[in-house]
């Protein structure tokens, strides 16, 4: 069975090993310290020896379909040609970059951010279809503001398009394959998710009909950028939606996708388990009360969320929500397993990956060909050094705290703001547990590497 250490193809690129670092937000935006910020954000990971760095998600269109601040936009091709340098960076390291492509739709900032609205009036929510009961229920007590425009069929067509063109540009400034944000309730999601999707033309109605925008996404992508590019996917399966929600995507509709997408040519998929909302489904772990205390971002958080008292409602909501979704290590794995008996492309797991034995476990049983982390990286950027090569009691200095996360609501970077955390991270580094000298690698007698 395959060890971390061992490489992975996808799709015709060789992955030096399977670590990868799973999308996160980078707050990078567009701006003249862009490439800069992306740099200093992702080139550690490398540095330290992750085989794969999947970029966070990047939006495919000029205006709208942000679902945070700081969301770099790669739709123009002169900006996404500066982004060479960020490819060159990873690749000196030997380490991979893939670029995930996003569209925010519904949850995009023009329906929860009041700042962003008061900014941009005119700004129109791309859907799917008219958006569900209890959405609108929000948009008349004011708690979320729709004023949604529902791509004809046509117009599907120009979306899917525009993640075409974008995937071109990419692959022309280095990045060495693209990742669809097919979850997380982005727009790809909402096509997939019968909560969403009631469309009545050849995008709705069945579940083959209602992929078949992510399959007309991959194609479009094809077409761009040959054969020999890698395509993969986050495939989602709602099984955390409330109850209320009478039609989401059950485990079985997720497996079935799956099934299809292999079919269609996508060279690697990753298997999700979350709501149909944007929900702590997604970042499960503890309440993160100290990042709601934080001085620092109060006006931030007022400023989103149209008051200091709404901003307050949410952090309620937030606290509740962290009680239905607790953490759980691997909490994907019975996705992945019943995905990676299934196909033959390769199957990448992430969600709740915490400790090296824990990844062993995940390969060496056959759930998964690859393992992601996301917040640990927040926690630690030279994290690679620690797992790969490392003791099987190896574990994250991540609490699950989710003190990263609510900040970036505001506009803030992802970075780990907890005390203990942070403790810990310093005495690592004091003891040189970040260091990774290749140069002193030397071969072991079943012929693998190690320092």
């Amino acid at each position: 069975m395959p060890e971390l250490e061992d490489p992975l193809e996808i799709g015709g690129v060789e992955l030096p090993n399977r670590l990868y670092r799973a999308p996160l937000l980078e707050c990078a935006g567009n701006g003249p310290k862009a490439v800069d910020t992306l740099i200093r954000e992702l080139e550690p990971a490398a540095e330290s020896g992750v085989g794969l760095i999947c970029q966070g998600a990047t939006i495919v269109s000029e205006k709208g379909g942000c679902a945070a601040p700081g969301m770099t936009r790669v739709h123009d091709p002169q900006f996404v040609a500066t982004l060479e340098r960020l490819t060159d960076a990873i690749h000196d390291h030997g380490s991979r970059i893939f670029v995930q492509l996003e569209h925010g739709g519904l949850r995009s900032m023009e329906t929860w951010h009041a700042g962003y609205r008061a900014e941009n009036p005119h700004l129109r929510q791309l859907a799917v279809s008219r958006p569900p009961a209890v959405l609108r229920a929000l948009d008349r007590v004011g708690f979320l503001d729709y004023d949604a425009r529902v791509l004809g069929t046509e117009a599907v067509y120009d979306l899917a398009a525009d993640f075409g063109r974008s995937a071109e540009y990419a692959i022309d400034a280095g990045y060495d394959g693209i990742h669809i944000a097919g979850a997380n309730m982005g727009i790809v999601q909402q096509f997939l998710s019968p909560f969403y999707n009631r469309r009545d033309d050849e995008f709705g109605g069945s579940l083959a009909a209602r992929t078949r925008f992510l399959e007309l996404v991959h194609d479009e992508i094809r077409d761009r950028v040959g054969p020999d590019v890698p395509i993969m996917t986050k495939v989602p399966a709602e099984t955390t939606a409330p109850p209320f929600v009478r039609t989401h995507l059950s485990l079985a509709d997720g497996v079935r996708i799956c099934d299809r997408l292999a079919e269609v040519g996508f060279d690697a998929l990753v298997p999700v388990q979350a709501s149909v909302f944007w929900d702590a489904s997604i970042v499960r772990g503890a309440f993160p009360a100290r990042a709601w205390r934080d001085e620092r971002f109060r006006d931030g958080y007022a400023e989103a969320f149209g008051s200091e008292w709404r901003a307050g409602m949410v952090a309620v909501l937030n606290w509740l929500q962290s009680k239905k979704y607790d953490f759980e290590p691997a909490w994907n794995r019975p996705f992945t397993r019943r995905v990676a008996e299934r196909v033959s492309v390769p199957v990448l797991a992430e969600g709740g990956i915490r400790t090296r034995d824990g990844i062993d476990r995940l390969l060496t049983s056959g759930d998964c060909d690859a393992v992601g982390m996301g917040r640990p990286f927040y926690a630690e950027p030279r994290l690679p050094a620690r797992i790969l090569d490392g003791e099987a009691e190896n574990s994250v200095a991540c609490e699950n705290c989710n003190n990263c996360t609510v900040p970036q609501a505001t506009g803030a970077h992802g970075v780990c703001r907890t005390p203990s955390v942070l403790k810990k991270r310093g005495a690592l580094r004091k003891a040189g547990a970040y260091d990774r000298e290749r140069s002193e690698r030397r071969e072991s007698s079943d012929g693998r590497t190690e320092s």
